[in-house]
């Protein structure tokens, strides 16, 4: 079982920049670790995830502007939010996967004002 913690959300102008970290109660060195969001309504999308070998992929609609990383020695994945648009609005939530397991955070919202 692996608890996972998000921090970092808050209320930001569009433009800005903000760094979300996901904290796991143990270690993710064998873990796929990934960000979704999701909007009322919405399903949950994948925004971003790094593979335990370090590669990653990103969704199209942020590419060029949000980077994931990944410090297996703190347990801690994070992703960094720059030029961000009001279109980002979310509930951003952590997920570690590794085989048949999927573990979630309880998410922090991120609000993008124009």
């Amino acid at each position: 079982q692996v608890q996972l913690v998000e921090s970092g959300g808050g209320l930001v102008q569009a433009g800005g920049s903000l760094r979300l970290s996901c904290a796991a109660s143990g270690s993710i060195l064998s873990f796929k670790m990934a960000w979704y969001r999701q909007t009322p309504g919405k399903q949950r999308e994948l925004v971003a995830a790094i593979a335990s070998g370090g590669g990653t992929n990103y969704a199209d609609s942020v590419k060029g502007r949000f980077t994931i990383s990944r410090d297996n020695a703190k347990n801690t994945v994070y992703l960094q939010m720059n030029s961000l648009k009001p279109d980002d609005t979310a509930v951003y939530y952590c997920n570690a996967a590794r085989l048949w397991n999927t573990y979630w955070g309880q998410g922090t919202q991120v609000t993008v004002s124009s």
